[in-house]
């Protein structure tokens, strides 16, 4: 599956932005979608899994600011992040498994190339 990330941009501190992750290829619905983030000089960390008929799974750095949907009309996977921070800042790169497996960078099959998230203070 080919995934295509796109959303990122500028935003200040406090503010929202939509990620969205186009795939394509295979059947969308079976897969397991991840979002991961890289800030400068760290290592790629989790952020948020969904898929179909499954329940979504976040990390607790962006529990109940971050919100992963799964779009199968559309082939996409958003991540709605709201009161974003500076420590938010980041390459967002989404992510496929062929199973639901642990959200572990090691464990994906597909990676798309990434998007800029910057958050302003």
């Amino acid at each position: 599956v080919q995934l295509q990330a796109s959303g990122g941009g500028l935003v200040q501190a406090g503010g929202s932005l939509r990620l969205s992750c186009a795939a394509s290829g295979r059947t969308f619905s079976d897969y397991a979608y991840y979002w991961f983030r890289q800030a400068p000089g760290k290592e790629r960390e989790f952020v948020a899994r969904g898929y179909s008929g499954g329940s979504p799974r976040y990390d607790d750095s962006v529990k109940g600011r971050a919100s992963i949907s799964v779009d199968n009309a559309k082939n996409t996977v958003y991540l709605q992040m709201n009161s974003l921070k500076t420590d938010d800042t980041g390459i967002y790169y989404c992510a496929a498994s062929k199973t639901v497996v642990a959200p572990m960078a090691s464990q994906m099959d597909y990676w798309g190339q990434g998007t800029l998230v910057t958050v302003s203070s």
